[in-house]
């Protein structure tokens, strides 16, 4: 059996990254052969096997036909005949179109390791318009290697566009849609992941509501950058920063301020209530990609309550506490540290202000923290019974959060 490691592990290793996941390549045996062997068979659509010991991927070297619309849209051969070079002609990138031998040989036909030293992402043949997840994956690896100085040739830029202009990005069905960007949102650079969709003319058509930020003006007192859209680019990049890897504030970060393509003209360059104004946009977008519940309302909650985090520091307990129960606070805390990181991103996301600092989320969490300190076993102690110890439970948790912000006067 001859066996080639293919694809990322290949790819990270020649950059001197972390291998985390090794997948192989079986050239010249059959799925009976393999089994025969201990394999155990898992593909659905084509033959992939699990080792019997390590567990490792191990797919059968194939090619593939287009046969429909769509990333679906393919029939597969995995003859034994079927040679490494065939079978890493139909993958993406020629970064990713690298393989080894048991002896650590590179297989290299198509320039995969001259387009790593030379940071380009470049697609490995005309048949990459074949498949509209492929848009996707180019906007993700340019989020994951933009820090590392990798930009998205133009030849591949062109054939990105084609495939917008002739309708097969609208094959992409709207699970992979999200599941691509809530990778691209853990990734280092986020914002490459919108810049290279908007490009090639498939944010306005996969994400119009962020598209629609595009052009819109703001306060250039508030926002040194005034584009609305450039904003959500630089708000993107702080939450990558201050919470690598975690895409729920990604999410929070990229929804934040949908609400201001919507402002009416005569109140530009102000957006008067815009984060009441973006939840329809917000909930349309969710509804059309599936995110998981978390993450759905959080985006909203973050979206209706952003502007009340920035002027923390002038609520009142009450209204504080108000904000910290609509969150559910008390039960869950990690939703606030969300909240206030999603916050600090769209207050440090601005052109020259990316290190003003932001108190409002410390104070949030001082507060909160204090506020569900607070026992019941006082109020039930004075006898109080039904109703009434909700009520007192919050003014216990008002008082709670008064005395915080007095002991740090």
């Amino acid at each position: 059996m001859q066996c080639f490691l293919v694809g990322g592990a290949v790819r990270d290793g020649l950059l001197g990254r972390a291998v985390v996941d090794r997948d192989f390549m079986v050239v010249g045996q059959t799925p009976e052969a393999m089994i025969a062997q201990g394999f155990k068979a898992v593909g659905a659509d084509f033959p992939v096997f699990l080792h019997p010991q390590t567990g490792e991927e191990y797919a059968l070297a194939r090619t593939e036909r287009k046969t429909g619309r769509g990333y679906a849209g393919f029939s597969f051969d995995t003859d034994p005949a079927v040679t490494v070079e065939e079978d890493l002609a139909r993958r993406d990138l020629t970064i990713n179109a690298m393989a080894q031998d048991d002896q650590g040989n590179l297989v290299d036909p198509y320039g995969g390791a001259r387009d790593l030293e030379q940071r380009w992402l470049r697609h490995v043949s005309p048949a990459f318009v074949e498949d509209p997840v492929r848009l996707l994956r180019v906007a993700r690896f340019a989020a994951r290697f933009a820090p590392l100085g990798f930009r998205v040739a133009p030849e591949t830029r062109a054939l990105m566009r084609q495939m917008v202009d002739n309708g097969e990005i609208d094959h992409l069905v709207s699970e992979r849609v999200y599941a691509e960007l809530r990778r691209a949102l853990g990734e280092a650079r986020p914002s490459a992941f919108i810049q290279v969709l908007r490009a090639c003319g498939g944010l306005s058509r996969l994400f119009p509501e962020v598209a629609a930020l595009y052009g819109v003006p703001q306060r250039r007192s508030w926002h040194p950058e005034i584009d609305a859209g450039w904003h959500t680019e630089l708000v993107l990049e702080q939450a990558a920063l201050l919470a690598p890897g975690d895409d729920l504030v990604g999410f929070c970060a990229l929804t934040h301020d949908l609400g201001k393509a919507l402002t009416p003209a005569e109140h530009l360059p102000g957006h008067p209530g815009h984060e009441g104004a973006g939840v329809a946009p917000l909930e349309a977008l969710c509804e059309r990609l599936k995110p998981p519940r978390e993450h759905r309302e959080l985006a909203i909650l973050t979206c209706k309550h952003h502007l009340t985090l920035h002027r923390y520091a002038e609520l009142r307990p009450g209204t504080a506490l108000r904000l910290i129960e609509a969150f559910d606070g008390m039960r869950r805390p990690q939703r606030l540290e969300v909240f206030a990181l999603s916050c600090e991103a769209d207050k440090r996301g601005r052109t020259g202000l990316a290190d003003q600092s932001y108190p409002q989320a410390a104070q949030m969490l001082a507060e909160a923290a204090a506020a569900r300190a607070v026992s019941t076993a006082p109020i039930l102690a004075k006898g109080i019974v039904g109703s009434a110890i909700g009520e007192a439970l919050k003014q216990a948790r008002t008082m709670a959060i008064a005395d915080t912000r007095r002991a740090a006067a």
